[in-house]
């Protein structure tokens, strides 16, 4: 029989213990232990939950990966058509994990209104464009169908269309530069069938979609020629590993870019959220660990007889600790169970009904604090909290062994 524990069991169910002296410090132990499980949750919940929403919106007008001609045009522009013939398009079958690949070409134009202009990219997208990234972005309108024949349909963002006074039916001149500036400049006339808002500025106020057979009739391309490949990929976490083994299996005269590359300012951004969210753990998990490490030392001064008592019947140093440290490990479970329920239960509520929002969007890319948490985090965070309580609770426990058996028996 586990005699520690049915020492330990009896202590807890005692009406003594509850309304003793140090049922209040024991209380706010608790209480320490389910706040710091709060912020945790709601610290690691919410930098992911950043992190992912930002990534998916660069993502979804980028692809994981960009696959164009060595270069050192750093612009939004594509000057070097790369041919489709290509032994991995349309399927990159030769590379596990790589779910699309979408052949893309971009054009720089000026949207000519009788009031005002707007520089923009026009990004040329084809049949093979997978719209499910950007429909969730989509405000108003409808997704076009570049599939048969080329026709002046195109998407805007809401940035460009308050700007511009545009709505969706509107239609619009839009002008491109030759490279030789003083031949007259091309102009397209396209109407608007939907407007998006990615609620990244930096997109939304660059590009435009539309026909790709447009850029490559401006820039004077055949039609299997593109600007670059965008290639989506299985899993986020293995893009340098993925990018290493795309890279092997295209032409040497042919380079990749991850989207971290390309908005490396945005992605270092976002990777601060981490730092934050490990210095909230760490406080967290020492105020609630001091706490406990009060509550237990109280413990101990009130239960001072009874160490003496269980020493004078020939009990060893480390059984009287492990009484107390099965009253603490209950504790320490009783605080996480109700941080565990109250945390999660507020980012259930953020998560559904969006009540939190960000005073300015812009800044941070989102309009409505996105919350994301994974079964391991939640997991890990919760072994990790006990283990680190656990541990410095080992540090009180060795006072029973200072006591001596014939002082805690006459201690008052």
């Amino acid at each position: 029989m586990n005699y520690e524990f049915f020492i330990a069991k009896r202590i807890i169910g005692s009406k003594a213990y509850k309304s003793s002296v140090s049922a209040p410090i024991i209380k706010i132990g608790i209480t320490a232990i389910a706040i710091g499980i709060i912020v945790m949750l709601i610290a690691i919940a919410t930098g992911l939950g950043l992190q992912k929403k930002v990534r998916e919106k660069v993502i979804a007008f980028n692809g994981h990966l960009t696959i164009n001609n060595y270069d050192t045009n750093s612009s939004n522009e594509s000057e070097f058509p790369v041919a489709t013939e290509q032994e991995f398009y349309p399927n990159f079958n030769t590379v596990a994990g790589v779910k699309h690949i979408q052949a893309v070409a971009t054009k720089f134009g000026v949207i000519r209104t009788e009031t005002d202009f707007e520089g923009t990219v026009l990004k040329g997208v084809g049949k093979d464009y997978d719209w499910s990234y950007l429909e969730d972005f989509l405000i108003t309108g409808s997704v076009p169908d570049y599939s048969n024949e080329l026709h002046n349909e195109v998407l805007i963002s809401s940035y460009l269309a308050n700007r511009l006074h545009f709505k969706v039916e509107d239609s619009f001149q839009m002008v491109f530069g030759k490279d030789n500036i003083e031949d007259p400049p091309f102009i397209r006339q396209f109407k608007i069938v939907g407007i998006f808002s990615s609620g990244f500025q930096e997109i939304d106020k660059t590009f435009m979609i539309g026909d790709i057979r447009h850029v490559q009739r401006l820039n004077k391309w055949n039609p299997n020629q593109i600007g670059n490949f965008e290639v989506f990929i299985d899993d986020y976490n293995k893009l340098r590993e993925m990018d290493t083994k795309i890279r092997a299996a295209t032409p040497s005269n042919l380079n990749t870019q991850t989207i971290e590359e390309k908005y490396y300012t945005t992605f270092e951004w976002i990777k601060i959220f981490d730092n934050n969210t490990y210095g909230i753990i760490a406080i967290m998990i020492i105020v609630a660990g001091i706490n406990m490490i009060t509550a237990l030392l109280v413990l101990i001064l009130e239960r001072t007889q009874m160490i003496g008592i269980l020493k004078a019947l020939g009990s060893s140093n480390w059984s009287i600790r492990k009484v107390f440290l099965y009253n603490a490990t209950y504790l320490i479970c009783l605080g996480l169970f109700w941080g565990n329920v109250i945390g999660l239960g507020l980012l259930f509520i953020q998560q559904q009904f969006s009540l939190l929002k960000f005073p300015d969007p812009e800044q941070y890319y989102v309009s409505v604090i996105p919350v994301y948490m994974g079964l391991d985090h939640i997991i890990l965070l919760n072994i990790g909290t006990f283990v680190a309580c656990f541990l410095m609770l080992m540090i009180p426990s060795v006072i029973i062994t200072k006591i001596s058996p014939v002082k805690a028996i006459r201690f008052e």
